[in-house]
């Protein structure tokens, strides 16, 4: 075998690789693996303390407690809010809400259903669906939330950054409703829902997050192998473009 074909393998063999890795890195795991943490319902009490203001690159946000609130679950879909494409907090100029996640817990994590949904996330929602009547019977409603995640520590938006499809997670905080604020002026707020049966898009829970657990991760291998995958692919492409062209030939 020449040193041109060997290379040709080794791309063709890390971009196998690196397709289903990238496939595999966001696979949802089997209910028999989840933490019993998962069947628990949230915690939420209702408190009456001030509001609190903070400030985050430079912009200040009025955030007004309504209840503590506990939640474990596995991350089915999530968001970064400093994507590319979010015009969205870009526009408001909000960088307090760092991501959103959409988790499942309770029936819906011990029967496994989430694996026959499609989950996705928007700019502020969580999006799920099936072409399974049956799986959407099972499927239930009051058992899935899209959580806005607020901070301003960082310890803790590093945490929240490392979070992946697949992970399970334990978040501590407060529900809130919090505004933004350009000088004196409040250019808006947003409001979070206080219950797990309402729907529609202002159904999300608004939290600020005072203390995160990852309680697992499933996928981590799947990532690693992407990495490497990537890597070997980049060091092919980069040893085809150095080679000089007659050593196919040359042996």
């Amino acid at each position: 075998m020449t040193k041109y074909a060997a290379l040709r393998l080794a791309a063709l063999v890390s971009t196998l690789l690196l397709v289903l890795a990238w496939w595999r890195q966001d696979a949802l795991p089997a209910p028999e693996r989840l933490r019993p943490e998962l069947l628990a319902e949230p915690v939420q009490q209702a408190v009456d303390e001030p509001a609190f203001r903070r400030t985050v690159d430079a912009v200040e946000y009025g955030i007004q407690p309504r209840y503590t609130y506990d939640i474990s679950g596995l991350i089915v879909s999530l968001h970064h809010s400093d994507t590319w494409w979010d015009t969205a907090h870009a526009e408001w100029n909000d960088h307090i809400n760092l991501m959103d996640l959409c988790v499942v817990w309770g029936d819906n994590a011990a029967s496994g259903v989430y694996r026959e949904i499609h989950f996705s996330n928007t700019q502020w929602e969580c999006h799920f669906e099936t072409r399974s009547s049956e799986s959407w019977q099972r499927f239930h409603l009051d058992q899935v939330s899209n959580n806005h995640l607020l901070t301003d520590d960082p310890v803790i938006a590093r945490a929240m950054k490392s979070l992946h499809v697949g992970d399970e997670v334990r978040l501590r905080g407060y529900l809130v409703n919090y505004t933004i604020f350009d000088g004196s002026v409040a250019r808006g707020t947003r409001v979070s829902s206080e219950t797990r049966t309402d729907t529609g898009p202002g159904a999300c829970e608004v939290m600020y997050v005072q203390g995160i657990d990852i309680l697992a991760r499933h996928n981590a291998a799947w990532r690693w192998l992407r990495m490497g995958a990537t890597i070997s692919l980049a060091l092919c492409l980069g040893a085809f473009l150095v080679l000089p062209p007659h050593l196919e030939e040359s042996g």
